[in-house]
C-alpha cells in the first residue's frame, strides 16, 4: 500500500511538556484518515509538524516518501493544502480576492482556475460580499479553497466542523468527499467527534496522550460496533454447519465459542442445534455504539 503521510516516532516536547511521545501513524494514498484524539491529545500539534509550521524534538516525518531532513522536502509539500486551527483568510477581501491573492503568494502565472474552485466549495455567488461578512461555515469553505489553489493531491484539515451548525457541517462532510472521490484528493481531517468522521472517513487513527493508540479501517470499525450475538456451545462444527444451512453470517473463535452477525430467530436456531444434538450453554446479545467504542479505547470521556 502507498501513503501519503508516514511518522515514525515522532516527539515534540515544549519546556518539560511532552506534547509528542512516539507517534507512529501512516495515511494511505486515496483516503479520508479521520485523526480522532480528545482535546489536548495531540493532534493540532502533528498537523503543525506535518505543515512545517515546527519541527519534530525527535522522529521522522515522512511525506510521499521523502523525510522531513531531506532537501526535496519542499517539492513534496507543495503538493499540499492545509486549514490548521482557523482558515486562512484575508476578511477584508472577496473571496474571489482571497484566492487570488493566494495565487500570488505561490507565483502562480494566472488566475487560471478560481471559478472553478469557487464552485467546487459552494462560493460562486458570493460576489463583492467581504469575508468578514461570510458565516462560519462560508469562512470555513474559504479556507479551504484557498488550500485547493495550489491544486494539491493532499489536504490537511484541522477540526473543519468546529463551532459550525448543522447545516455547515453537511456542507464541509459532502465538500470533502467530493474532493475525495471526484478529484482523487487524500485526506486528513481532524476531529474529536468520531460520529461525525464515521460518516466520511475510510481510515482511522486514535490518538492519546501523543501516541497513536490505534489505526484501523472504516470497515474494520464498523465490524467492531456492530450488533452481533456471542454463543457458546458443545460443538462448533455443528454450529457451523446450521447457521450455513441458514445463510446466516459469523465467526468461530473457538471450538466452542462463536460470534453471529445480523437478525437471527434464537427460538429456530436452538431448536435446529438441539436436533443435532448440539447444547447451547451461553447466548449473549452483544453490540457497542462508536461512543462506547471511542470511550473504552482512549479512556475518560468523550469530546462530544
Amino acid at each position: 500500500m502507498e501513503y501519503v503521510l508516514q511518522t515514525n516516532a515522532v516527539k515534540k516536547y515544549y519546556g518539560n511538556y511532552h506534547a509528542l511521545n512516539g507517534l507512529t501513524m501512516r495515511v494511505p494514498k486515496g483516503s479520508i484518515y479521520g485523526f480522532v484524539g480528545k482535546n489536548g491529545a495531540g493532534k493540532t500539534t502533528l498537523i503543525r509538524l506535518v505543515c512545517e509550521l515546527q519541527r519534530p524534538t525527535d522522529g521522522e516525518v515522512n511525506i510521499y516518501g521523502i523525510g522531513h531532513e531531506d532537501k526535496e522536502i519542499f517539492k513534496a509539500r507543495r503538493r499540499m493544502g492545509a486549514v490548521v486551527e482557523t482558515p486562512s483568510i484575508y476578511l477584508n477581501m472577496t473571496a474571489e480576492e482571497n484566492l487570488k491573492e493566494q495565487c500570488r503568494i505561490l507565483g502562480m502565472p494566472s488566475f487560471d482556475g478560481i471559478a472553478e474552485i469557487l464552485q467546487l466549495v459552494g462560493l460562486e455567488n458570493t460576489g463583492k460580499k467581504k469575508a468578514k461578512n461570510f458565516s462560519l461555515g462560508m469562512r470555513q469553505r474559504l479556507g479551504i479553497a484557498v488550500a485547493l489553489t495550489g491544486n494539491p493531491d493532499f489536504l490537511v484539515l484541522d477540526e473543519p466542523i468546529n463551532g459550525l451548525d448543522p447545516q455547515g457541517i453537511i456542507d464541509i462532510r459532502e465538500l470533502i468527499l467530493k474532493l475525495n472521490r471526484e478529484r482523487g484528493i487524500t485526506v486528513l481531517v481532524s476531529s474529536h467527534i468520531l460520529g461525525e468522521l464515521s460518516k466520511i472517513a475510510t481510515h482511522f487513527g486514535f490518538i492519546d496522550k501523543g501516541k497513536i493508540v490505534k489505526e484501523m479501517s472504516a470497515v474494520q470499525l464498523d465490524n467492531a460496533c456492530r450488533k452481533r450475538i456471542e454463543i457458546t456451545v458443545s460443538d462448533a462444527k455443528i454450529l457451523s454447519r446450521v447457521l450455513d444451512g441458514l445463510n446466516i453470517e459469523y465467526s468461530v473463535k473457538s471450538d466452542t465459542e462463536a460470534e453471529i452477525f445480523g437478525e437471527i430467530g434464537v427460538t429456530e436456531l436452538t431448536h435446529k442445534l438441539h436436533d443435532e444434538h448440539c447444547d447451547v450453554k451461553r447466548m449473549c446479545e452483544h453490540s457497542e455504539s462508536l461512543e462506547a467504542f471511542y470511550i473504552n479505547l482512549l479512556g475518560g470521556k468523550s469530546n462530544e
